[in-house]
């Protein structure tokens, strides 16, 4: 960390497996004056998503699930189509994102590859997010996919055309940054 940083209090809001916690800190600002604030930072853990993609067929596979937050921000259905993603639950994130993959799609993926992280909200969350992509075929199906009835999943596996996805896209049907970030990085490294 940055020597210039100071936590003077840190004050946990809500505890649990997340924690919410008010941090003041005071730091030198860019124009030299020592100042001191305030955030509200969530501790929710890191994670990993994949886009499954099969080059021949120029598919790639996505999910659709209820997201309450993004009902609550004004998406009428709450639902929102997304690539598999989850927690990494302490594994690496390429052993995280390989069971995510298979508990959410049914698809049993071997080769994974990581194309960046990234931080999707730092002014508010401590989370970063490691992004892969992996080819599959449907002899890597294994189960129906879904996600965990213990975790209270109830997860749809949508299979579609990858130009229909970067269509959902431009037209706003798909609305999650990382299903984005990824469909336009497939796109961009010409995989489909």
């Amino acid at each position: 960390m940055d020597k210039d940083i100071k936590i003077t209090r840190s004050e946990t809001l809500s505890g649990g497996k997340y924690n919410l916690r008010k941090i003041v800190f005071d730091h030198t600002n860019n124009k030299g004056l020592r100042t001191s604030q305030t955030r509200i930072v969530f501790d929710r853990g890191n994670g990993a998503a994949v886009l499954l993609y099969n080059k021949q067929a120029g598919t790639v596979i996505l999910t659709r699930q209820f997201r309450l937050p993004s009902y609550l921000s004004g998406n009428a259905t709450g639902m929102l189509i997304e690539v598999a993603a989850g927690e990494l639950d302490d594994d690496a994130p390429e052993a995280a994102i390989r069971r995510e993959a298979e508990e959410e799609t049914g698809f049993r993926v071997a080769e994974v590859t990581k194309v960046f992280e990234a931080y999707m909200s730092p002014g508010a969350t401590t989370e970063i997010l490691y992004f892969f992509i992996a080819e599959y075929s449907a002899a890597m199906k294994i189960g129906e996919g879904g996600g965990l009835e213990a975790e209270q999943e109830d997860i749809e596996v949508v299979e579609m055309r990858f130009e229909d996805a970067l269509a959902m896209v431009g037209t706003g049907e798909i609305k999650d940054a990382k299903t984005m970030m990824l469909l336009l990085y497939v796109r961009a490294e010409g995989l489909l």
